[in-house]
């Protein structure tokens, strides 16, 4: 696909709109936003402070009792000599011993093959296609929720056959831009699949549940019933919010005369007929996977199983970004297979390193993340801050579920300046998560309060990169449009997604609904 976000100060030229609080707001927003580092050395910075602090509390003798243990823990200085010589020689250790770093290279070596096989691609076009005038609008949400899968590759796909959906039925494709960023990035995390970032959010909850309590897990399914139902009810909202409040400027959505929009990512050199046996293979290939799954569970002495014959802590549970790797490297190879790509086995590495090179960044930020986490572990800071941040909770005599609406809220506007989900949650998780365990909070329910407050002010922000990527594409049809032209439209629609998507947890709470499989809401 041709690079769309790359204009010129003349492509930007056009009427400048009135300026409101809210775009001055935003605008101070960028401007502080602008001015924080990279999230790799961000976490540097927070690791010498962190070193530094440590030197401080421990000459105090700072200490507190352990909750899990009841053993006294004294702040540790990590800049002492033999504190120093330590924590070098464990470096490796604690990078290798981040949970995610696996994750994301075992999921993404069968992600690829199916990324790069054409196959996930497929998938969306055919989905979008030929929808009913009355329908496209849900449609576009509900693949866009749902494409969140794709990670950073859904923005690519999604968007451009979104303006093709609106333009077929005679609306806006700029319009249908706007409600696939939106379904995308503020409606994503709300995903009945488990997708490669579930993983990671778990693995990151784990960690900072075991300063509490080494024996604790979070699973990436402790909050699929949550997000199932949240997917549909979002979608349900976004469409509303879409016809009946931005749709009323829809007429202001009109592309410059012959521009025709974003180039599509390209189809295979195959025939339709080629494509429609492929899929049809690959999904009974797709069903056979799970199938066996399923009947492979069924056994009281199943290998996939736990050691007690349980289902919730088993290998399938667990072990379940091997087997999502799995599922799509199986669907993946076959539907390269069958339209023609693979020239022989060979290919199928090539696909899984192509795929590996597009998740370095994250490595490279995973690794920063990885010695600030192992540092504030080591010198019991954490320990400290949560102990004493639950003092201060229970001093408060606040409900558990008042604090989960102030994490929200307050989350929410972090996540206006840290735009990064799995850097902003690693910051927040190794010290809201002990403390709300201390309370008496799940730390699955905390993860869930974070996928609120984290997806629905990522379509607001000028700092996060797919907000710039969505305006350059809708500068692919309107030179002019630009930050505040995107914002006009988002807002609303985030503002009341996140209004919504709250007010269904509140019910959840109430009620009492399990989150997921075995993971009890309080």
């Amino acid at each position: 696909m041709r690079s769309t976000t790359m204009t010129t100060d003349a492509q930007l030229a056009g009427p400048t709109p009135p300026r409101t609080r809210m775009t001055a707001f935003l605008a101070r927003v960028e401007r502080v936003g602008n001015r924080l580092p990279h999230p790799f050395w961000l976490f540097w910075v927070l690791f010498v402070l962190l070193a530094v602090a440590s030197a401080v509390l421990s000459a105090a003798g700072v200490s507190v009792a352990d909750p899990a243990t009841g053993d006294a823990v004294t702040v540790r200085n990590a800049l002492s000599a033999d504190s120093i010589r330590e924590l070098v020689s464990g470096t490796q250790e604690s990078y290798l011993a981040f949970g995610p770093v696996g994750t994301v290279l075992i999921t993404m070596l069968g992600l690829a093959v199916a990324d790069r096989s054409g196959l996930l691609e497929a998938v969306v076009r055919r989905s979008l296609a030929r929808v009913r005038p009355g329908w496209v609008v849900f449609a576009v949400c509900i693949v866009g929720a749902m494409s969140k899968i794709l990670e950073y590759s859904a923005y690519v796909v999604v968007i451009p056959l979104a303006a093709i959906a609106f333009r077929q039925v005679g609306r806006s494709p700029m319009l249908g831009m706007i409600v696939a960023f939106l379904s995308i990035n503020a409606a994503g995390d709300a995903n009945p699949f488990i997708a490669p970032g579930d993983v990671i959010f778990a693995d990151i909850a784990t960690q900072a549940a075991r300063i509490v309590d080494p024996s604790a897990v979070v699973r990436p399914t402790d909050n699929t019933y949550f997000t199932t139902v949240s997917a549909l009810v979002l979608a349900g909202v976004l469409t509303l919010v879409t016809e009946r409040v931005l749709a009323r400027r829809e007429h202001e959505l009109v592309p410059d005369p012959g521009a025709t929009g974003p180039s599509v990512a390209p189809r295979l050199d195959i025939s339709e007929a080629v494509e429609k046996r492929a899929l049809r293979a690959t999904g009974l290939v797709a069903v056979a996977f799970l199938g066996s799954l399923v009947l492979a569970m069924v056994p009281a002495g199943s290998p996939l199983r736990g050691e007690d014959g349980g289902i919730l802590e088993s290998t399938l549970f667990s072990g379940i970004a091997v087997f999502i790797s799995l599922f799509f490297f199986c669907v993946g190879a076959t539907f390269a297979q069958l339209t023609g790509q693979l020239r022989g086995s060979a290919d199928l590495p090539l696909f899984m390193a192509d795929g590996l090179r597009s998740v370095a960044p994250l490595l490279v930020l995973f690794f920063a993340i990885s010695q600030f986490l192992a540092l504030f572990s080591w010198t019991g800071i954490s320990t400290v801050v949560a102990v004493n941040g639950a003092d201060v909770l229970e001093r408060l005599d606040a409900p558990i579920f008042v604090v989960l609406m102030m994490l929200i809220g307050g989350i929410a506007l972090l996540n206006l300046l840290i735009t990064s989900g799995s850097a902003l949650w690693a910051l927040l998780a190794s010290v809201i998560i002990p403390m709300t365990q201390l309370i008496g909070a799940n730390p699955a329910t905390v993860m869930a309060v974070y996928r609120i407050a984290d997806s629905c002010t990522n379509s607001i922000t000028p700092m996060s990169s797919t907000f710039i990527l969505t305006v350059g594409y809708l500068q692919t049809y309107r030179k002019s449009a630009g930050i505040g032209t995107l914002v006009s439209y988002t807002l609303p629609a985030a503002l009341a997604m996140l209004v919504a998507w709250t007010a269904l947890f509140a019910l959840w709470y109430a009620v009492g609904l399990p989150l997921g499989p075995g993971a009890p809401v309080r």
